[in-house]
């Protein structure tokens, strides 16, 4: 494949003999008429805006692949097909998607097959420093009023870099909360499913409309800033389980007309001065009222947070993270909903531990078997409920999962694991899947 420098080279080794060519042909020059001296310089400057075309085409795919690579292996990256620096505007189509099969051990009737999600990603640069991201996602294959599907705006935001390193970004983004949120393709984490501790306790794919700080450090530390929509607590529904699917997916605004009469602010830091070594961890609180009339938690504030690790030494990948949230001032609001099944809780966590191994390569395929135990409890604490009127916490869940994926060149990726819960046996299933990201 021809490189931006082998094209560079190409250019300044064919200078010289267009400048000898015109010398040699100065005289003629003189001789032809003003008209064909036009058509030639217009044509040279055809040739000229050609080659400087291919040059900015090869570095956006150049660059694309290296920041594709650098997610899966490293750490995680927003996911973004973003254009190269160029003085020049450039747009950029990029994706993911899967399809998956679940197969429960004791009830066979209940195994299913889903187009999981399509995603379509478009970057476009407007100029060396000034970049749009968007991404739409349609999940369950079929989206309308009487179907499961559902199509979203997954991301929008406009982002400026300026000097050393330091990004300004403004529209709807990815919160960078643990390992997954903004590094969830497929093709990214192991398993066909993604895992319950970066899904029910921190919402995945999380997103926030606002505006954000970042920076790169010459020691390796990145790190992130920014005010943000937040949770809406009176979306909680007492009387359904979601909330105890994931306490903080079931109130998520998603940039759907968000109230945002309370905002909330979030930071993160990783650290990636070991080469195959990510450490960090993320913040994220606010309140969830939003001054809401005849509303009786309006001071409840949300608070998230996690920390997290990733060493990638020769053929293995190692990863833990561990993540608690907290939701404050419900007492009021849970005594008024007394009797329903889900009240809201005070306190909810998880963490896991995951070891993968590069057993086989050859050609464009790899094999990676995987390991990973997870703990996680969406409803470990209630605070405001009378005595005698209780709800059963917990329970504390606990998930192994045993499997391998196997990728086959850069972006295509097959998978298969088995899943085993200690608390809920009826969960137990085989998983299938196949994914894609480009």
């Amino acid at each position: 494949m021809t490189t931006p420098n082998t094209l560079s080279r190409l250019t300044l080794r064919a200078l010289p003999a267009l400048l000898l060519a015109a010398f040699c042909a100065a005289p003629a020059v003189a001789l032809a008429s003003e008209a064909d001296l036009m058509k030639r310089l217009d044509a040279l400057a055809a040739e000229l805006q050609k080659v400087k075309a291919e040059l900015a085409a090869t570095r956006q795919k150049t660059e694309a692949v290296e920041q594709r690579q650098l997610a899966v292996t490293t750490a995680p990256a927003p996911v973004t097909v973003a254009s190269a620096p160029s003085s020049a505007p450039a747009t950029v189509i990029g994706g993911y998607g899967e399809v998956t099969y679940n197969r429960p051990t004791k009830n066979a009737s209940a195994a299913q097959a889903d187009v999981r999600r399509v995603v379509l990603g478009l970057s476009h640069r407007f100029d060396e420093k000034t970049k749009l991201v968007t991404e739409f996602e349609w999940e369950h294959a079929v989206t309308s009023a009487g179907d499961r599907g559902e199509a979203a705006v997954e991301q929008a935001y406009i982002e400026r870099e300026f000097g050393n390193g330091l990004r300004a970004k403004g529209g709807l983004f990815l919160i960078p909360a643990g390992l997954l949120n903004t590094n969830h393709e497929p093709t990214a984490f192991y398993g066909v499913e993604r895992n319950f501790v970066e899904t029910a306790i921190i919402p995945s794919t999380w997103r926030e409309a606002g505006v954000g700080l970042s920076s790169t450090l010459d020691n390796g530390l990145t790190w992130d800033l920014g005010v943000t929509t937040g949770f809406d607590l009176t979306k909680w529904d007492a009387t359904s389980t979601d909330g105890r699917v994931s306490p903080l997916g079931s109130i998520h605004q998603e940039g759907q007309l968000a109230k945002s009469r309370d905002l909330a602010v979030h930071g993160a830091l990783n650290w990636r001065g070991v080469p195959g070594l990510l450490v960090g961890g993320s913040f994220f609180s606010g309140k969830a009222g939003h001054a809401t009339a005849d509303f009786s938690a309006n001071n409840a504030r949300v608070t998230i947070w996690d920390a997290h690790v990733r060493y990638t030494p020769g053929p293995w990948d190692l990863s833990a993270l561990y993540a608690r949230g907290t939701i404050s001032n419900t007492v009021t609001l849970n005594q008024i909903s007394v009797g329903n099944p889900t009240p809201i809780p005070s306190a909810f966590f998880g963490w896991y531990g995951q070891a993968a191994y590069r057993a086989w390569q050859t050609g464009d395929y790899t094999l990676s078997p995987f390991v990973r135990y997870e703990r996680f409890n969406t409803a470990q604490r209630y605070a405001g409920l009378p005595v005698g009127a209780e709800v059963a916490t917990g329970p504390n869940e606990k998930v192994v999962t045993v499997g391998a994926n196997l990728r086959i060149g850069e972006g295509v990726v097959l998978k298969a694991d088995y899943q085993k819960f200690s608390e809920d046996s009826t969960r137990d299933r085989l998983n299938l899947g196949l994914g894609y990201a480009f």
